[in-house]
């Protein structure tokens, strides 16, 4: 083991229905070393806490279990992966899971090829490149099971980013931190537009906290026309409006 008391993280997973390994805790240690030791070189993240990046990122990134079940062989795209949360952190607690990181920024994508080669993880590919680009139909245009993002971004934005990763009979799933009411009523017809249909909303508290999150489930219903997504800088720039 670690060395550490990890009781904290043991309540929050089982608080979220989770139990792990003794291998699978110490791979979220050694994740959590490699992004301290990277963060002093580049911007990976402004929490740093041993317990806080564990709740505040990994914790935040397995609620997705409270939406969908991660069962064998599901493929899953995160968009906009950052330091590889929520994608990487599900695929150590999800080991059948097949992860494609994507982010835009190259340092970022070699710092996660580093952790995949610590913890000896497979069926993990890393992509550089912005979203726009790789969901042309040349490339990874509607071939997941399921896309994810935690990036911090307009819901119509997001969506136009996602959605066209997803397989008719897939799913988009949106991390939030702010109450949704009001982006889903202006996203709503972006939505639909882009092949999607707002299936639920789950709100909860992070476990001990009284911190806010939701998870904004989208089924998949239909393809996306092929215009979408537009061009890079534009789904930012303009968001498709209902």
């Amino acid at each position: 083991m670690t060395g550490f008391n990890m009781d904290f993280f043991m309540n929050d997973l089982d608080e979220i229905g989770l139990q792990l390994s003794d291998k699978q805790i110490n791979s979220y240690f050694t994740y959590y070393e490699t992004l301290i030791e990277w963060n002093q070189y580049m911007n990976l993240t402004a929490i740093t806490d041993l317990q806080e990046v564990f709740k505040i990122h990994f914790i935040d990134s397995l609620t997705l279990v409270k939406a969908i079940n991660l069962e064998d062989g599901i493929s899953l795209i995160d968009i906009g992966c950052g330091a590889g949360f929520p994608g990487l952190a599900l695929k150590i607690a999800f080991p059948s899971l097949k992860i494609t990181l994507l982010d835009s920024l190259n340092k970022r994508i070699q710092f996660l090829n580093v952790v995949i080669d610590k913890l000896g993880l497979s069926e993990v590919k890393t992509l550089h490149g912005r979203a726009e680009d790789y969901a042309r139909p040349d490339k990874l245009r509607e071939q997941y099971d399921l896309s994810v993002s935690r990036a911090v971004a307009n819901l119509s934005a997001l969506s136009e980013y996602c959605l066209p990763y997803v397989k008719p009979g897939g799913k988009f799933i949106a991390y939030k931190s702010e109450k949704l009411s009001e982006e889903i009523m202006d996203a709503k017809g972006a939505i639909e537009l882009l092949g999607g249909r707002i299936e639920k909303t789950i709100d909860f508290l992070l476990p001990g906290t009284d911190i806010n999150r939701s998870l904004l489930v989208i089924d998949k219903v239909k393809k996306t026309p092929g215009k979408y997504p537009r061009k890079a800088g534009y789904p930012a720039k303009e968001p498709l409006k209902s």
